[in-house]
């Protein structure tokens, strides 16, 4: 009912920037958070950042003050900035949409930070 697609990665050097993007499309009335999670190679998935319809956010501990979450006035799109990179924020970056009952992942975008 809800796909996701997620856009903006690629190769950034060690205190480099990137924005990523995530497009909601389908039921998206249903739709209450949206947010971006990360697989860091050999490691368990973790949650990044989250955003909600009234725009109540939560960060993960290791990316507070560097990356910020934001949502489109149609809240059809949510955006993950990502400024002062390190070389441990090297990860596939998902995004997810939640609603009331059910989750739906994006495929997924590349980050590598190296220089």
């Amino acid at each position: 009912q809800v796909r996701v697609v997620e856009s903006g990665g690629g190769l950034v050097q060690p205190g480099g920037s990137l924005r990523l993007s995530c497009a909601a499309s389908g039921s998206i009335e249903s739709i209450r958070t949206m947010g971006w999670y990360r697989d860091p190679p050999g490691k368990q998935r973790e949650l990044v950042a989250t955003i909600t319809s009234g725009n109540n956010i939560d960060y993960k501990d290791s990316v507070k003050g560097r990356f910020t979450i934001s949502r489109d006035n149609a809240k059809t799109a949510v955006y993950l900035q990502m400024t002062a990179l390190k070389p441990e924020d090297t990860a596939r970056y998902y995004c997810l949409a939640y609603t009331d009952d059910q989750g739906y992942w994006g495929q997924g975008t590349q980050v590598t930070v190296s220089s």
